[in-house]
């Protein structure tokens, strides 16, 4: 019985693995050797013009730039947010608030985003129009700050919220007892047990801007960053896939940077044995401050997506604000417009099946099983490096591997590419509900003559139903707004929506954009609150 359950788990090891050896690495490898691919063989000449070109060096600077500010700054702001929450008297109402509204920009694309901004902020955007004078500079630096910030501000405070709900609060009354000045209480029992986990946010975060490529192209304007050279050089008007695969090359930097940095902030994570629920300190000028501050936080950033849902209501914006459906009328009768609201729906579908088949395989692999270390520790660098890997290097690396095999500009190669790319998250969830459970079960049910897979059919996956149903949903929402990896390996039959916007763009079609944002943030509410209440 060991024997087959042995063999059963190395089986679906196997398939893991070759899923991600066939689909992640070999393609990496083989853009890797585009980029050193010369005229006479293998060269660096393609990395000495690239490297050598002012364009590109002043575009990664800038791209370190930003990205550094939009991390810093986000990161501050979610903290903000997650210690209202936890460490705040301010009304239950408010704190539910805050957890639902912080999450909301994960649900729309992060090309929309701009186009957001463009009409909030711009001449005669929507938020210029009501103070009387446009605020900043929509094109470039500071549309893309304001972009990456409402970008990352979800994953930062996911991020800060789960660590802080791990923190003991009985040491702040003892700080107080041994009569530490209010400030030196803080920072000894807020922020150092949270050091390592604000710095994850920041590397997080700056990880999440330097490879994002929605926002740039939409308000980057000529403040061109890497992501923005990586597009041009791929699909410009004169492409150079040499020269496309050393950018892509030099994308992967952060995630070796990422990588290292993440697993050296692990030492500074304070694990403590047990967490104590105390009565929090009243304090009616913290609970009034941080309250304010989180309003006006997520005010700013609802007021942005406002404009959304005001756009496509007019006859035309700013001119003739009549009220009209015309354009919501105009999508749901253009059919191309409508088959690719399908193609969306279909992927996501599709994306958050085998997503949730591969996570969990790979969790079983690790989380109830005898395997070896060295065996699981293969699975565990995959979930990092996908949590690491750019989008578009994905989609690129899919695109020189898959061209003129019969899986091109198909719905298979975006499925798999998405399985991939979210990968880390999924399997992570996964992986620690599954090491929650029985250790016995398996052991149990052997012994009662059960086999390993019926055990695990009968007995641990309708434990795990639950997770099951929010690593479907996490990819399902992903699937929908993900533009970075499938841009490059989309279709004309397959396009979705996302890449669908990126087309509009060139037609300046606003309208139309906004009404499908509007539909892909209305499938992705209605599929996390139908996931959620399965869930619960």
């Amino acid at each position: 019985m060991i024997k087959t359950k042995e063999r059963e788990l190395k089986q679906i090891y196997a398939m893991v693995v070759i899923v991600f050896l066939v689909f992640l690495l070999i393609p990496i490898v083989l853009l890797l050797g585009k980029s050193f691919e010369g005229g006479g063989g293998v060269s660096l000449e393609h990395y000495a013009d690239v490297a050598g070109g002012k364009g590109f060096a002043a575009a990664f600077g800038r791209s370190i730039f930003v990205s550094c500010v939009s991390a810093v700054l986000t990161t501050a702001l979610a903290f903000v947010l997650a210690y209202t929450i936890h460490y705040t008297n301010v009304p239950g109402g408010l704190k539910k608030f805050i957890r639902l509204a912080a999450v909301v920009p994960m649900l729309l694309p992060t090309i929309t985003y701009g186009f957001a901004i463009i009409y909030s902020f711009g001449r005669q955007g929507f938020i210029t129009g009501m103070i009387g004078h446009q605020m900043f500079e929509i094109y470039g630096f500071y549309g893309l700050l304001l972009g990456y910030v409402i970008y990352t501000l979800p994953i930062s405070f996911m991020l800060i919220l789960n660590t802080m709900s791990f923190i003991d609060k009985k040491f702040m009354i003892v700080s107080r007892i041994m009569g530490d000045s209010p400030l030196k209480t803080f920072l000894g029992t807020v922020i150092r047990p949270l050091l390592g986990t604000l710095a994850a946010s920041f590397v997080q975060c700056f990880f999440l801007c330097f490879t994002d490529f929605g926002i740039p192209a939409s308000v980057g304007g000529q403040y061109d960053v890497v992501a923005t050279v990586l597009y041009i050089e791929m699909l410009g008007s004169v492409p150079d896939f040499n020269r496309g695969a050393v950018v892509a090359m030099f994308m992967l930097v952060p995630s070796v940077v990422s990588i290292s940095l993440l697993h050296f902030l692990e030492r500074f994570n304070i694990r403590y044995s047990k967490v104590s629920g105390i009565e929090l300190r009243k304090g009616r000028i913290r609970d009034i401050c941080c309250g304010a501050a989180s309003v006006l936080i997520l005010a700013s950033v609802l007021c942005i997506f406002a404009v959304i849902f005001v756009v496509p209501m007019v006859e035309e914006w700013p001119y003739r604000r009549q009220f009209t459906t015309e354009h919501i009328k105009t999508v749901f009768t253009d059919s191309r417009l409508l088959s690719v609201y399908k193609n969306s729906i279909l992927v996501s579908i599709f994306t958050a099946l085998t997503g949730s088949l591969v996570a969990y395989a790979a969790a079983l692999a690790t989380a109830r099983s005898q395997l070896s270390s060295r065996l699981k520790s293969v699975i565990e660098s995959i979930a990092l490096v996908t949590n690491t890997i750019p989008g578009m290097v994905i989609g690129i690396a899919f695109l020189f591997t898959f061209s003129g095999t019969p899986i091109q500009n198909t719905f298979f190669i975006i499925v798999i590419c998405n399985v991939v790319h979210f990968f880390s998250t999924p399997y992570l969830m996964m992986k620690s509900s599954l090491a929650k459970m029985n250790a016995s079960w398996e052991t149990t049910a052997l012994l009662m003559g059960d086999s390993w897979l019926k055990t695990i059919v009968r007995v641990v996956t309708p434990n795990a139903v639950s997770t099951l149903l929010e690593v479907f949903s996490y990819y399902f929402v992903n699937a929908m707004v993900t533009v970075s990896a499938v841009i490059f390996i989309a279709g004309a039959r397959t396009m979705v929506i996302t890449t669908k916007i990126k087309e509009l763009q060139y037609y300046t079609k606003f309208n139309e954009i906004f009404v499908l944002s509007l539909l892909i943030l209305i499938t992705n509410l209605a599929a996390k609150g139908l996931f959620g209440y399965l869930a619960g």
